[in-house]
């Protein structure tokens, strides 16, 4: 199983950082309100960072590490190539096949 971190944007330009086994269900449930009481009052929110760590505990590590950063570092963490987002929001080919 894998485990990310990951940071949203709220509506305010706000960053908000967590961790979870699946960053796009976890986007679709801080929309819906059933995320972080900020992201309830600050939203919608859209997934701009997702960092894949080994395991949960260094996930947590991890998400500790980002909320001790300000937002011009957190803005430039978003830039880098650790940011896999890109790879979690591309489409599949159906059935592993080029289309």
């Amino acid at each position: 199983m894998a485990f990310y971190c990951y940071m949203v944007e709220c509506a305010n330009g706000a960053l908000y950082t967590g961790w979870t086994t699946d960053p796009l269900r976890r986007e679709k449930e801080h929309n819906a309100g059933r995320g972080a009481r900020y992201t309830r009052m600050n939203g919608p929110v859209r997934l701009v960072y997702v960092e894949e760590l080994l395991n949960r505990i260094e996930a947590q590590k991890r998400e500790l590490q980002i909320k001790g950063l300000n937002s011009i570092y957190k803005r430039r963490l978003i830039d880098t190539e650790g940011n896999i987002i890109a790879t979690l929001t591309e489409e599949k080919p159906l059935n592993g096949c080029e289309q």
